[in-house]
């Protein structure tokens, strides 16, 4: 049995970015499971470009595609179709892993950003850099490291 270390090369064709409790209504997923429609609630917990990694508080249906419309500050009503890539139960919740299948390349381009952004800032952050927060960041929305320089806020 192998277990990944630190020094293990990362995967992932997109750069992730968690999404910070408390920043965001719960989303609602429909996954389509033999032929009908089954909605759910759930906690958007990471998103990258190419997926997203959420909290659900009941088992989801074995589908092998969902629909969903993500909104985030940022994000506003973004239509995502995808597939279940992982499911793991941890007590009465289950960290489910999705893989996009469709999502526009509009979208995907605004998530990359958003991550980069994320990455730069911590980069920043951790060489001890005196201007952490940059006004053109994207992530700035969904930011609450306490480098963020309140007048970047941009109205959107």
């Amino acid at each position: 049995m192998t277990t990944k270390t630190s020094k293990q090369p990362d995967r992932r064709r997109h750069h992730r970015f968690s999404v910070v409790e408390g920043l965001i209504e719960p989303i609602t997923v429909r996954f389509d499971a033999n032929g009908r429609g089954i909605e759910q609630p759930a906690i958007l917990t990471d998103l990258s470009a190419g997926g997203m990694s959420m909290v659900c508080f009941a088992e989801p249906p074995k589908a092998k595609k969902l629909d969903m419309v993500l909104s985030l500050p940022g994000l506003k009503s973004v239509p995502i179709t995808g597939r279940v890539a992982r499911m793991h139960q941890k007590g009465q919740t289950w960290n489910v892993g999705i893989a996009f299948s469709e999502l526009s390349s509009k979208h995907r381009m605004v998530i990359n950003k958003m991550a980069n952004d994320n990455l730069d800032c911590e980069t920043r952050i951790s060489l001890s850099l005196p201007d952490a927060c940059v006004p053109d960041c994207t992530f700035h929305f969904l930011c609450v490291k306490p480098q963020k320089v309140p007048q970047y806020w941009k109205a959107h």
